[in-house]
């Protein structure tokens, strides 16, 4: 996409997924509008796709890790300004992802977990408005992954009409039960 073209208008979901790549980095859509992010450094992608190695081997039959890929959350109707998020990392069904075409975004309510890892230009982000956005379009599980040292996790899960009830932060091996039986080794994300 020419950035020099850009839209002047607040876009929907159909019109934000015409739009294409943009180059260097990534988009979102919040409330319609245009939200640029530069592309993840090194470290920060090492440690997603370590996350994801770790989550890949103890998925279910019929789920997938995916990394960084538009979701449609679902917020706005078809037509108005439209809400779209890109995660580092999210579970859905294998069924989804044969079902949504290259050229779509997945929607929220295929999607079992949400994890973002928490940059410094994106804590807000990640603990606030994202945490919020992710409750909103029902998406039940939702953890943040956090660099600092040391590396920890929170894991949220959505508590009905309340939004998430987060979970104290974890360090060293973070175990969970629900979306399914998961053991973490957090320390070995950074090897």
């Amino acid at each position: 996409m020419d950035t020099t073209t850009l839209p002047r208008q607040l876009l929907s979901i159909k019109e934000y997924l015409a739009l294409g790549e943009v180059e260097p980095g990534f988009t979102e859509l919040v409330e319609g509008r245009l939200v640029f992010s530069p592309s993840p450094g090194a470290w920060h992608n090492h440690v997603t796709y370590a996350l994801a190695f770790q989550l890949h081997e103890q998925l279910p039959s019929g789920f997938s890790v995916v990394p960084r890929v538009d979701i449609d959350l679902g917020l706005a109707p078809d037509g108005a300004p439209g809400f779209s998020r890109c995660p580092d990392l999210l579970v859905t069904t294998s069924a989804a992802i044969a079902r949504t075409p290259e050229e779509a975004a997945l929607r929220a309510e295929d999607l079992v977990l949400v994890v973002e890892v928490a940059a410094p230009d994106s804590k807000r982000t990640d603990y606030v408005t994202k945490h919020q956005e992710y409750a909103d379009a029902g998406i039940l599980f939702y953890w943040i992954l956090d660099l600092d040292d040391p590396i920890s996790l929170v894991a949220c899960h959505r508590a009905g009409e309340l939004g998430y009830q987060d979970a104290p932060a974890v360090t060293g091996k973070f175990r969970a039960a629900e979306p399914f039986p998961f053991e973490l080794d957090l320390a070995a994300l950074l090897r």
